[in-house]
């Protein structure tokens, strides 16, 4: 067996990037872990990720860094569109597979995705790390525990500085939703997946999506853009233990990007909270049972930096399910179910309707 496993980051830039400040520090501080390699667009910007992030090799042509043996997990960090011929490439090549969320640009690149991992017989995870947060998971302990009692609601109000009035130019792939990666495929994603973690499967959905802010600015130029796709969004649930469930993800929250996560019981109150730009699956969150702040031991995690806890924890998990041969982490299927039901998410606002579960059978 494999005592230290070795990761090759894929999107990991030195000056930028969400890989940059999650998953590298993740990487190099966890221990059974090392960075093994870093794909670059180029041999020189492969050559400077290695030497700012201390990678023990360097590659600009992705076959390469699948082909090496001291690769382990190949972690996929980049632009959604390239996410399907890698996360291919590497369960082709016999790799463990990390794709970041959303996992394809649509439903039948996440269904092909989730086929081929299937078969590949590898452990694939999807990168929806905020249900791996060490205070949602204490948060759904707690519940299932009777904590709070029965439940009786949840609300859940998630912001994000993105998708505001204005945007940088190397963002502006994020407007058009044949990229796969909008408002609603990342946020909304995020959030429905947390809420589901915490409170268990939903047994229907209603959803209204708009556009609040219609004409984007290019930050540093004059030229805006029109946006078509929804930047706020809210859903209602039943929830399968007939519960209710409201969920509001907004855009452009620039100043108050805050996450607040309140859970109602017939004998208490559990809240999470969090102040992350990025959402709040980029950070720590705050635990409050019944008004009373709660410890949460984050073990091996606590000397990780925000952005890279959650993260932490999804690799910390990884690490120990190949060792063990077992299976604790959401993988590509459930990745393509939670695509279904953003899809009916969608379908929903446009049609005025309720979608129900039996649209998503295998629940999320």
């Amino acid at each position: 067996m494999v005592e230290t496993l070795g990761v090759g980051i894929v999107g990991a830039n030195p000056e930028r990037g969400w890989a940059r400040i999650s998953h590298v520090p993740a990487v190099q501080r966890l221990g059974g872990l090392r960075l093994a390699a870093v794909l670059g667009g180029s041999q020189a910007s492969a050559e400077a990720s290695k030497v700012a992030f201390g990678a023990e090799r360097a590659y600009a042509d992705p076959d390469d860094l699948f082909r090496d043996p001291a690769v382990n997990i190949v972690t996929i960090a980049v632009r959604v569109p390239a996410h399907r011929d890698l996360a291919l490439g590497a369960l082709w090549s016999g790799k463990h597979v990390y794709c970041e969320w959303p996992l394809g640009r649509d439903l039948a690149e996440a269904e092909e995705l989730a086929h081929a991992a299937r078969r590949a017989g590898r452990l694939a995870v999807i990168g929806l790390q905020g249900r791996s947060s060490p205070s949602l998971q204490r948060a759904a302990e707690m519940i299932r525990s009777g904590a709070i009692g029965r439940v009786l609601s949840g609300r859940m109000e998630s912001g994000t500085a993105a998708f505001g009035p204005s945007t940088a130019k190397a963002e502006t792939y994020l407007e058009d939703p044949a990229n796969g990666a909008t408002l609603v495929t990342i946020h909304a994603g995020h959030a429905l997946d947390a809420a589901i973690a915490v409170l268990g499967p939903l047994s229907n959905l209603q959803a209204m999506t708009t556009c609040q802010f219609g004409e984007v600015a290019i930050t540093g130029e004059t030229e805006t853009i029109a946006r078509t796709i929804p930047d706020f969004c809210v859903t209602q649930s039943w929830l399968e233990s007939g519960a209710g469930l409201s969920v509001e993800v907004a855009g452009g929250r620039t100043e108050a990007a805050k996450f607040r996560f309140e859970v109602v019981g017939d004998r208490g109150a559990l809240t999470l909270e969090s102040a992350a730009p990025r959402g709040f699956q980029s950070g720590r969150l705050a635990l409050t049972v019944n008004g009373e702040q709660q410890r949460v031991d984050e073990g091996e995690l606590a000397p990780l930096p925000n952005e890279a806890v959650n993260v932490g924890a999804v690799y910390a998990a990884l690490r120990d399910d190949i060792r063990r041969g077992s299976t604790t982490l959401p993988g590509f299927d459930h990745a393509a179910r939670l695509t279904r039901l953003l899809a009916d998410l969608s379908a929903s606002s446009d049609s005025a309707t309720r979608r129900s579960a039996e649209t998503w059978p295998e629940g999320i």
